[in-house]
This record gives C-alpha cells, structure tokens and sequence, in this order.
C-alpha cells in the first residue's frame, strides 16, 4: 500500500488524537464513535460588527447570536467601565484580549523583555477584570531583533517565563494564550502543536494556546490535526479567510473548515471561535450575517 506524506500526517495526527481524547477523559465518547455535543460559539474582534458604538455593535451581535467579543490589549485597562457597563444584561461575554503589549518576551535586551512582562501584566489584570478567557501572546515577531536564538536553552527560558506569566494570569482568573503564526509573521512558534508541546512544558493551568485558521492555512497539513494535537491545552481560535485574510465566505469555496471543526468537535471545545479578519465588500452588515451562516452551516456538517 502506498501513503503519501500529507496522508501519513492526517493518520498520525488522528493516531495522537486518541491519546488527547484519554487525557481529556472522553475516550469514552470516542470509543463509541459519539462525538461530545458543543455548540460554536462565534465571537468578533472590535470593529467587525457594523456600528459607531460598542453598544451599537453589540445590539447588532446579539440580535445575529454571537457570543463573545474580542478587544484589543491597548489601554485595556482604561476601558474596563466602558466594556462592562456595555456588555451589563447582554448574552454576550469577553472571549480573549488580542495582544496590545509593548516588547516581547524573547528579546536579548533586558529592558525589553522588561517592557514586554510591565505592560502584559497591566493587560491581564484588566483581561481578569472583565471576566476574559485570556490574553493572546506571540513569542517573537520576525520583526523583533535582536532575538535569542531558536535553541533549546531559548525553549528553556520560555518555559519558565511563561510560569511566571501563568502564576500572574491564575491570580486574576485568566491565562496567557500562545499564538502560532505563519512563517511570513513569525519564525519561532509557526504550528499549533509546538504551541501546545511549550503548554505542556510549562505544566500551568494560566498557560494555553490557540489555532488561527489563516496561520494553518500556511502551516498545517491538517486542520483537525492541528487541533486534535492542542487538546487540552486550546483556549482560543481566530478565523479568516483563507486566501485574502477577508470574512469567511468572501474567498469562496477555498473557505472550508469543517475538516477544523471535526477536530474541534472531537475535542468538546467549548470556547470561542473569534473573526480576526479584513473586509473586502463595502456591505459589512450582508457579509457578516453571510459569513456566520456559512460557518454555522458548516459546523453543522462537520461530523467526526
């Protein structure tokens, strides 16, 4: 019999699949072939709802069923009030806090890994007060020089790093979330399960990490696979189009992911699925309601 390497990836992928299901205690449901029963729960990053307001966006959110909303780490703190009272009585709560810190923590200079850790703590406090699942981190941009090098003491020190950060995220209810990027953005941390195998490392209940369909796009050969290989440890997934970086559905049938969703599915996810994405028609208000159909359709269709 003849494999090719992607199909290998595929089996091997679904082969370390079983060991996530053990791990998370639903071998059981897998067994069986009975996929847990999650809902998807759609959150938008600032701005993608139409609306001069966040209580505009949010009327609009809530009356197309989306859950979660994701604003930006950027003076998070000074808008703790405003997003609270905007969100008071709304079925809608904060999914994670996309990034807005200052530094990063791989940096060679001292001072800038202090920056990085300075203003990541002042987000996770306000991300902890407005009840977030966590704040999104990248290691490094490929822009961020000069950068320790990509070795296993560079590893090392994340690892302990990220304790740090995990004990500070614990203390106020939240997590730090690590983002594999595309190796166009990021060199360091490019493929979900990497992300999930540093989690494993730093073995902290405030250290996790997500998927961004965009990144995997690039990166993956598979997209349940690359979520299957998170288990436990996926907290958040960002969501796109997957040729422009647009709203799903605006690059047609290039725009699947119910091969992502299985994985999900099997997984039992229960957190948020966030747009992180551009907007390419001048209808925002058409194409969003189109792009939440089109993947509640999918999620829909997809069965493990």
């Amino acid at each position: 019999m003849t494999i090719n390497r992607r199909d290998f990836l595929k089996t091997a992928a679904v082969t370390t699949g079983g060991s996530v299901f053990a791990a998370s205690g639903i071998a059981a449901t897998s067994a069986a072939g009975k996929t847990p029963k999650v809902e998807l729960k759609i959150s938008l990053q600032e701005g993608k709802a139409p609306g001069a307001s966040l209580n505009e966006q949010f009327d609009f959110m809530e009356q197309h069923g989306v859950v979660g909303f994701e604003p930006g780490g950027g003076n998070l703190q000074n808008r703790v009030k405003e997003i609270k009272d905007a969100l008071s009585g709304r079925n809608i709560k904060v999914s994670a806090i996309c990034a807005g810190f200052k530094g990063f923590i791989l940096a060679e200079n001292e001072a800038v890994r202090r920056e990085f850790f300075d203003t990541m703590k002042v987000i996770i406090a306000a991300a902890g007060e407005i009840g977030s699942t966590g704040v999104i981190m990248v290691p490094a941009f490929n822009s961020q020089k000069p950068c320790k090098p990509h070795t296993q003491d560079t590893r090392n020190f994340l690892v302990e790093q990220l304790r740090t950060l995990g004990d500070y995220a614990v203390t106020h209810n939240t997590t730090v979330i690590l983002e594999p990027l595309n190796r166009g953005e990021a060199f360091y941390l490019r493929q979900v399960a990497d992300a999930a195998s540093i989690c494993r490392d730093a073995n902290h209940h405030g250290v996790r990490c997500m998927g961004d369909f965009w990144h995997m796009t690039h990166e993956e050969t598979s997209d349940k696979g690359a979520f299957l290989s998170a288990g436990e440890y996926l907290q958040h997934v960002h969501i796109a189009s997957r040729k422009c970086r647009s709203m799903p559905g605006e690059d047609g049938e290039a725009d699947n992911y119910i091969d992502g969703f299985r994985g999900l599915k099997m997984l039992g996810y229960d957190k948020y699925v966030s747009f992180e994405c551009g907007l390419q028609s001048k209808d925002r208000a058409a194409t969003l309601i189109a792009a939440l159909k089109l993947l509640r359709d999918q999620w829909k269709a997809a069965k493990s």
